[in-house]
């Protein structure tokens, strides 16, 4: 147990029965009333946003997670399969967990896992991966005006938006959490 003092982003809170990771907090004193705390919360197993507010020097059940990097091997169904590589044990870790990030992810790369009491409950993929182009149209000479984009499919299904000049088998960085292109990889 802790009080709302000891609130810090990336801190997992057990907030109504649910297990919660801070997102942001703000501590704020209006002229009229108590202190009070108003934090965004995002729930672990579900992924929704939630706020709420607390009173300032009100309890909160602060919850000691685990954070390991995991190798992803396969996908099986909706389930992705990842190992730690410090005792080459197996979980199952639901993709929807993973977010819209699952989408960028492919065999062999590492994963930071959050666990609680063993079992895994959370998942962050790489903010940058470097993928291959499989599939792109090839862009119309000329067409240079105002930056335009063109669609393209990567190796692991993922359609994102590239430059006209980067073509099919380019390798290109894609930042996860937004699934935009980056740069061209070298």
């Amino acid at each position: 147990m802790g009080t709302t003092k000891d609130l810090s982003r990336g801190i997992f809170i057990r907030h109504n029965g649910q297990l919660c990771r801070v997102v942001d907090y703000q501590h704020t004193m209006p002229g009229k009333g108590g202190a009070f705390y108003q934090v965004k919360m995002k729930n672990a197993v579900t992924g929704k946003s939630n706020d709420h507010r607390f009173r300032s020097g009100e309890t909160i059940d602060i919850v000691r997670v685990e954070e390991k990097e995991m190798q992803f091997l396969y996908k099986e169904g909706t389930n992705l399969m990842l190992m730690d590589t410090d005792t080459y044990e197996q979980f199952a870790l639901n993709e929807e967990l993973l977010g819209d990030s699952a989408q960028f992810i492919k065999e062999e790369m590492m994963l930071r896992v959050f666990l609680d009491e063993g079992n895994p409950i959370m998942a962050d993929a790489p903010n940058h991966v470097i993928l291959e182009i499989t599939y792109s149209e090839p862009g119309i000479k000329g067409d240079t005006a105002n930056n335009p984009l063109k669609p393209a499919t990567l190796e692991t299904g993922a359609i994102v938006q590239v430059p006209l000049f980067v073509n099919q088998g380019d390798k290109i960085k894609v930042d996860t959490r937004t699934g935009e292109y980056v740069e061209r990889a070298k």
